[in-house]
């Protein structure tokens, strides 16, 4: 149906927010006049309209029908995107890496700076490699600015800004190499999204040799799309959040909680294994000591204190990687699952934001009303926020999946490395007695 005509038409297409690629690629709401097109865009239940307002026949003044059906499904978008995971090393163009911490003493404050390292074979870069020096709080203005110009998408956490569990010393080497590990996932993560890597504020942080200069522009950059998402509707709650998006939040509020439980006891563990440490530090050297007055049985009695000693190494081994490999991505993941929260609220407010304007439209009096127009922008960023939030999550679950395959599977062989260690220490000593000591 026209929209001239004072009804709601095809919505038109908002500009996507994805790399200058994919703005070519026709949007699924776009008008169409092939039948093949229009077989494609076929209605689905992502937004359900509360039931007293769904049953009525909604129409405008002069008679023409109100469409109160949902936006069209956005498979066909994201089948259009192909946001797929599975990118090899040969289809990248672009790769981040952070290393190199330095430590920076003034006379106002001392903090940590990390050589972030860009090469690429993109256009929109003018040189194929990049290398700049960054510190936490411009790694935190990288994200704010990622959430304001992108408020449809996922965006990867950082690590805690200030000292986490356990850690007494921030500039310590273990709690900056631990850092250095988090910031370096952080971009890499967002080079490898294939809308977030085409931020014009990622592409700024990368080659920008004095960042402070970017930041006094402060909220200048802000892009339309982020303006109408921190518009929330006064007063007006959502109605009902569509079923996958209900079951993507309570799948979040449940993982958020075992995920927590597990960090509790494995942090119980490590604890209880440093303070094991400590006992048997004190336990070997009292073999020695006995040693040293009973010669028959001195060269055993020091392979008892050496065994207890190569268990005492591998036990901190065992313990230091839990600390540094274990507890961040666990860490990591807890706050992704907040982020992923985040989004959905703001999803939630554009839907409340479009229902408002619905039902206002089927109550006006006027016998041309111009609100129509706005009621098809409103479905326009409903449909960005469902297809952006549907591929980030598919794309999230994948990166888990694989991230904990790795994590567990990794820690599975640092234990059977460890219980090898204490079993060849204990033969060892056991030979050494056997033969000293004979019957």
């Amino acid at each position: 149906m026209s929209a001239g005509g004072g009804g709601l038409g095809t919505p038109r297409a908002l500009p996507s927010s994805g790399p200058r690629a994919l703005r070519d690629m026709p949007h699924p709401l776009a008008a169409s006049s092939s039948e093949e097109a229009a077989s494609e865009l076929t209605p689905s239940p992502d937004l359900l309209l509360p039931r007293s307002f769904a049953d009525k026949d909604l129409s405008l003044p002069n008679g023409t029908p109100v469409d109160t059906s949902s936006p069209a499904s956005s498979s066909s978008l994201l089948n259009r995107l192909q946001l797929d995971d599975d990118l090899d090393g040969e289809t990248r163009d672009l790769f981040v890496t952070v290393d190199d911490p330095k430590k920076h003493i003034c006379t106002m404050e001392t903090y940590i700076t990390y050589r972030v390292t860009t090469k690429t074979t993109r256009a929109e870069f003018d040189l194929p490699e990049y290398s700049v020096r960054r510190r936490y709080q411009d790694f935190d203005w990288l994200r704010n600015k990622l959430e304001e110009s992108q408020p449809t998408h996922l965006i990867p956490p950082l690590p805690e800004k200030f000292v986490m569990k356990g850690v007494v010393d921030r500039f310590s080497e273990e709690f900056v190499e631990t850092r250095r590990k988090a910031l370096d996932k952080f971009l890499k993560r967002i080079a490898d999204h294939p809308v977030l890597s085409f931020n014009e504020h990622f592409n700024v942080f990368l080659t920008a040799k004095d960042l402070n200069a970017y930041k006094k522009q402060g909220m200048a950059l802000l892009s339309k799309m982020g303006e109408s998402v921190k518009y929330v509707t006064g007063g007006y709650k959502l109605r009902s959040r569509p079923l996958e998006f209900a079951a993507i939040g309570d799948y979040l509020d449940t993982f958020v909680l075992k995920l927590g439980t597990i960090d509790r006891i494995a942090q119980r563990i490590i604890k209880e294994e440093l303070e094991y440490l400590v006992e048997l530090r004190e336990y070997g050297p009292v073999y020695s000591t006995w040693g040293g007055l009973e010669m028959e049985l001195a060269e055993p009695l020091e392979g008892v204190s050496a065994c207890i000693g190569n268990c005492c190494t591998a036990l901190e081994e065992l313990s230091d990687d839990m600390t540094e490999d274990f507890l961040p991505v666990l860490r990591e993941y807890i706050l992704y699952s907040e982020s992923m929260k985040n989004v959905l609220k703001k999803r939630d407010q554009v839907q409340a934001e479009y229902e408002a304007k619905l039902e206002a439209v089927a109550l006006k009096k006027e016998d041309r009303p111009k609100v129509p127009a706005d009621v098809e922008k409103c479905q326009d960023r409903v449909e960005c926020f469902n297809a952006d939030l549907k591929a980030d999550m598919e794309r999230w679950q994948n990166n888990k999946r694989q991230d904990f395959r790795q994590l567990l599977m990794g820690m599975a062989d640092k234990n059977i490395q460890y219980y090898e260690k204490h079993i060849g220490a204990l033969t060892i000593s056991m030979v050494l007695y056997f033969i000293h000591c004979p019957s």
